[in-house]
């Protein structure tokens, strides 16, 4: 990515995407996919697409230039964090997915590192941004595995048709993360992590969570419930007191969030992206390779234990 100045508007910056095409065989249809749905969103809080400039090794993407850092890097380096931080953030990225439903186009890549601050000043807006995963509607049903390892929905683990319901999970994974500092959902191994999710295994843990509203929890329930049928969507999440209301608590909770955001920021493992498919292959080679084992103990079982030989000894 490079910074570019506007030569009809001095001072005017932008940030160009420099695609090589020769890393992109294979993926064209990725890129002209993400093109696409960049050129059909206009909204505040969404990073947008001005151009596109298509050459004989390149491709150029001329985009909004967004300077504030990472959301959970900002929320480290702050004085001070609320609840009510939190639920403006919410409120923001809820506002700019539903926008994107309306508009018949799913992310199914939300994440922390694609909630960008616009700028450096502390009431900055959040922008949501990499739109490479993304899908319309009238492309047809979306089964595809995608995702990142702990903000992906029950329903695409299981490969299950899914739609717009994937996106509210992802926020309430998020939802979660920025009340306490650490995710719902969290193993070294991706089969456990998967099991976990699929069955909506978390809890509000106290001690951390003591300090955290009912409203919160109410409001991240609704979001991360494992049928996508219950699950809210971006409207009626907008509409929850926690959201709408005043019901999010003011008292300063950076302390305990800071502290669990660097450790988890350390970890890396549950912000790495990867590809579903390939994990959920791995998922099921890790099943196949545990009754095979199961078999194999049972039959060991059944079969008489041969007689052990006697030991010699020597005087």
């Amino acid at each position: 990515v490079f910074l570019a100045e506007s030569k009809s508007e001095a001072g005017q910056m932008y940030a160009v995407k420099c695609i090589d095409k020769k890393a992109l065989k294979g993926k064209e249809e990725s890129l002209e996919n993400e093109i696409k749905v960049l050129r059909k969103l206009r909204h505040n809080n969404i990073v947008q697409l001005f151009d596109t400039y298509d050459e004989k090794q390149f491709v150029y993407l001329v985009m909004e230039l967004v300077t504030g850092g990472e959301l959970f890097d900002r929320i480290v380096a702050k004085g001070s964090y609320t609840e009510q931080d939190a639920s403006n953030l919410i409120r923001q990225v809820l506002e700019a997915v539903a926008f994107m439903h309306d508009n018949g186009v799913v992310h199914r890549d939300l994440k922390p590192e694609n909630l960008l601050y616009y700028n450096q000043d502390d009431d900055s807006k959040i922008m949501i941004s990499d739109f490479g995963l993304s899908k319309t509607e009238d492309s047809g049903v979306m089964a595809t595995a995608c995702g990142t390892p702990g903000y992906v929905a029950p329903e695409v683990l299981q490969q299950k048709p899914y739609g717009k319901a994937v996106d509210v999970w992802s926020i309430g994974v998020i939802a979660y993360i920025l009340l306490c500092g650490y995710p719902p959902f969290y193993d070294e191994s991706d089969a456990n992590l998967f099991a976990q999710i699929i069955k909506g295994e978390y809890e509000f843990d106290a001690p951390y969570w003591d300090q955290i509203s009912d409203s919160a929890k109410d409001f991240i329930s609704h979001l991360m419930c494992c049928d996508p049928e219950m699950r809210f969507t971006c409207q009626a999440a907008l509409a929850h007191p926690w959201i709408s209301g005043n019901t999010a608590y003011t008292h300063d909770i950076h302390g305990t969030v800071a502290v669990h955001l660097k450790k988890s920021l350390a970890k890396r493992n549950w912000k790495k992206a990867y590809n579903a498919a390939a994990a959920i292959r791995q998922l099921q080679m890790l099943r196949l390779s545990s009754n095979s084992n199961r078999l194999q103990k049972q039959a060991s079982q059944q079969q008489p234990t041969p007689p052990q030989p006697t030991p010699a000894f020597h005087a």
